[in-house]
């Protein structure tokens, strides 16, 4: 069905203005804000125009925000809280940690017994830790570095790995200035980048091993061989984006004859799609992966995982990977309980319960509706995505993609009970907490929507 555009813009205008007379008090609490938080927030992603809405408190699947309204929590903190809010478990261990004294920058055995779970869990036995998921990737690179010693990092167009200069390349810009296929453009994501730092990294499409390897053999004829490849299995900021049948086994195979070392970006895949990750889900095991999110069960944290090889350059003293907060005794002990004692076998076989309820009730609506979209998603993770046609990368998510819809439906969810990831480019996170109802509100939501914008 072609959906009417002016419709959908006065929808826009009308959901926009009730959002703004249900949320006064973030307006308020905005106001004041700006007075001291450089733009009012503690990061520009929290930004939302007029104001951004500033949140009180979360219990399980829910959250509050300063004016009282109670919304299911389906952005869950850009996906770390998988755990749900304040869930019993983890709370008993930070309080019993912080008894215990909460920093030494020493070594503790909760650090151990998370590393240990962390290596069967993904199959890489050599890990350390981070406080963020753009120290890990930061990290990570800076070891493929010295392991290969050379400087080049290829990533994938579109893919954000965190804000450090050297992945802060080819994420979110205009169709017309991507370049060709073959010879992606390298640009900055914003300014204070280096220039020699932006050329230093080098993109190519997902889905498109040949294409990744034309690029390869292209560098490696102009002396720049790649350090290494750092890619998200699965791409999590364009929606969701799986990888075609095949794709990440060729680009571990490509990467491996090449001599390149490959880095599952794994902060968003992570512990959200299944207890091993992409990398279990997929069955592709890289060099190196790095985690962070849904990892601490709320606090900071993050990690990077590698094989012996790869991070011998980090125990022979070659890389520092150093960090006074890395591997901080009170992280340690949630990360530990959030692997242990919520993320069990029980905890995923709901996760993948409610992904196919939320998954079948959102592809049902649809059908019923003939909408211009579909709807993905794996494990804890997924999102309904507006096009006619299916999104491959970034090339089609441009071209295809419908922004003003999508911005239409992060409102009526808002206005609805249904918090969200404000932006085109998200996608639900579901935690363990969540019910059959939380999804049903949410599918209900949608074909009001759908209802909306199709009514003549």
């Amino acid at each position: 069905m072609s959906i009417n555009m002016e419709r959908v813009a006065e929808l826009t205008e009308i959901e926009s203005k009730r959002l703004n007379e249900r949320t006064k008090g973030s307006g308020d609490m905005y106001s004041r804000a700006r007075i001291s938080l450089s733009g009012g927030v503690a990061s520009s992603y929290q930004l939302r125009d007029p104001w951004p809405i500033y949140l009180e408190r979360g219990q399980g699947p829910k959250v509050w925000d300063v004016d009282g309204n109670e919304m299911w929590d389906f952005h869950n903190g850009f996906g770390s809280m998988l755990q749900g809010h304040a869930h019993p478990a983890i709370g008993e261990a930070v309080q019993a940690r912080y008894a215990q004294g909460t920093h030494f920058a020493a070594p503790t055995e909760d650090a151990l017994v998370v590393a240990e779970n962390l290596s069967d869990r993904w199959g890489l036995p050599k890990w350390r830790y981070t406080n963020s998921g753009s120290e890990s990737t930061m990290d990570a690179i800076r070891i493929a570095r010295a392991y290969t010693g050379r400087d080049t990092v290829m990533k994938i167009f579109g893919s954000y790995h965190g804000h450090h200069d050297t992945v802060m390349v080819s994420i979110g810009v205009e169709y017309d200035k991507i370049g060709d296929r073959d010879n992606l453009a390298s640009l900055p994501y914003g300014g204070g980048i280096p220039d020699a730092t932006v050329q230093m990294t080098v993109p190519v499409p997902f889905n498109d091993a040949e294409a990744m390897e034309r690029r390869i053999i292209r560098l490696n004829d102009e002396g720049r061989k790649p350090a290494c490849v750092i890619m998200e299995p699965a791409m999590m900021n364009l929606g969701v984006v799986l990888p075609e049948p095949g794709y990440l086994e060729q680009v571990r195979e490509i990467t491996r004859r090449h001599g390149i070392v490959l880095i599952f970006d794994e902060v968003k895949t992570g512990l959200c799609i299944g207890p091993g990750g992409a990398t279990k889900r997929f069955g592709v095991t890289p060099d190196m992966v790095t985690m962070a999110k849904a990892l601490g069960g709320g606090l900071p944290s993050g990690a990077i995982g590698g094989t012996e090889e790869v991070m011998s350059v980090v125990e022979d003293h070659t890389v520092f990977q150093v960090g006074t907060y890395n591997g901080n005794p009170l992280v340690m002990a949630a990360v530990r309980a959030n692997l242990e004692e919520v993320l069990t076998p029980d905890a995923y076989a709901h996760l993948d319960h409610l992904n196919e309820r939320i998954l079948t009730g959102c592809t049902e609506v649809i059908e019923r509706y003939g909408l211009p979209g579909y709807a993905v998603g794996v494990g804890g993770k997924g999102c309904v995505t507006f096009s006619p046609k299916k999104v491959v990368d970034y090339e089609s998510f441009k071209e295809h993609q419908n922004a003003q819809l999508s911005e239409l439906a992060w409102l009526f969810n808002m206005n609805r009970g249904i918090f969200m990831t404000p932006g085109r480019e998200e996608e639900w996170t579901l935690s363990v907490t969540h019910t059959d109802e939380a999804i049903d509100a949410y599918v209900s939501c949608f074909e009001e929507l759908a209802e909306a914008i199709t009514a003549k």
